[in-house]
């Protein structure tokens, strides 16, 4: 237990910081993405690595052998990792508020946080846990394939354990309903998830074909007017045509074969982790095509300067300068804000 604490003091000194030095950058709200990304999340991962190591969840689980015993002391270092991120985050939050001039308290974003990682430790435990009982790579990379492939199955459901979700009243859904049409998307049903106080405005799809669930945030339906609600709805049209979701699960599933042979003494192992490394940008750089194409989608139904219009708008609505590149990060599942507009624009000036 000293080592949690230990960890957890050093997360909130890591959260503590950074927030004073991210608030005196520019741009500062991307800047707190990638603080939060870039180095709560690695660090929360290195504490969970280090739990695993000494064992803290059978110490926690009192010793209990078993499946039992496994599925506890997974559960239970996962959770210390996830209470560790949430250390980490905690002292950011006031940070966040002041750029972003919302009213979110600290404690309202804790609770909800500390909701999220509740029910991804949950999640990560049922497929975790069979590790331990001594699977070959082969069956273990299977469970791994299984997982991801549940995992997108049963997103409209799990989302709404770990989010306040409201089902919408007839006239949204009516209005809903009428401005997908016009975007093209194609969904089962939708739920408006509760973001009033962290003034979020998001729209996601997920579930398998067949059973597509859509997700608009209250502060969407309150800041979006129509045609820019229409624009953002084309764009997630646009991801489905272009499958980018699916770009980007198979591809990291692709990208752990050469990881998993090199456990099961197929291969050299660093030679086998360089290509799973290329793999893995491979699979980014298809993904950033797949964004593009789902803009290029949006545009071709609602047209360039009215999706980037809209960019602009969720930009500005999240207190955000819309990032630019020159060359693209290789590690990143989409192209930079920022050029997305600036290449809409250019759609809309030929």
């Amino acid at each position: 237990m000293l080592v949690f604490g230990l960890f957890a003091v050093v997360g909130a000194g890591i959260g503590g910081i950074g927030s004073t030095v991210v608030q005196r950058l520019s741009n500062p709200v991307v800047r707190y993405r990638q603080l939060l990304l870039g180095i709560v999340l690695p660090f929360t991962l290195l504490s969970y690595v280090v739990f695993l190591l000494l064992g803290l969840g059978h110490l926690i689980a009192g010793g209990q052998t078993g499946v039992v015993g496994a599925v506890l002391a997974t559960f239970a270092e996962l959770l210390a990792a996830g209470l560790v991120g949430l250390a980490a985050y905690a002292p950011a939050v006031p940070g966040i508020r002041s750029v972003r001039d919302i009213k979110l308290s600290t404690s309202q974003a804790v609770i909800r946080m500390g909701r999220y990682i509740l029910g991804i430790t949950v999640l990560v435990t049922v497929v975790v846990a069979p590790l331990e009982a001594g699977l070959s790579s082969v069956a273990v990379l299977a469970l791994l394939v299984a997982f991801g492939i549940g995992v997108q199955v049963i997103a409209p459901w799990f989302i709404p354990l770990v989010r306040s979700v409201d089902t919408p009243d007839d006239q949204t859904t009516e209005t809903l309903n009428r401005l997908r049409e016009r975007a093209g998307l194609t969904v089962r049903d939708v739920r408006v998830l509760d973001t009033e106080q962290e003034g979020t405005a998001n729209v996601i799809v997920r579930g398998a074909p067949g059973y597509r669930r859509l997700f608009v945030t209250n502060t969407f339906l309150d800041v979006f007017d129509d045609e820019m609600a229409t624009a953002l709805l084309a764009v997630q049209a646009g991801r489905q045509e272009a499958r980018v979701r699916a770009r980007l699960i198979g591809g990291l599933l692709i990208a752990l074969v050469p990881v998993f042979a090199a456990l099961a003494d197929i291969g050299p192992l660093w030679p086998l982790v360089g290509a799973s490394l290329g793999l893995l940008v491979v699979t980014l750089w298809v993904t950033r095509r797949g964004v593009r194409a789902a803009d290029d989608y949006a545009a071709e139904g609602v047209g360039p300067d009215a999706v980037a219009d809209a960019l602009e708008r969720y930009a500005d609505v999240h207190d955000m300068e819309p990032p630019r590149r020159r060359l693209a990060n290789p590690f990143s599942k989409s192209p930079p804000l920022g050029n997305r507009i600036d290449r809409l624009r250019e759609q809309a000036g030929e």
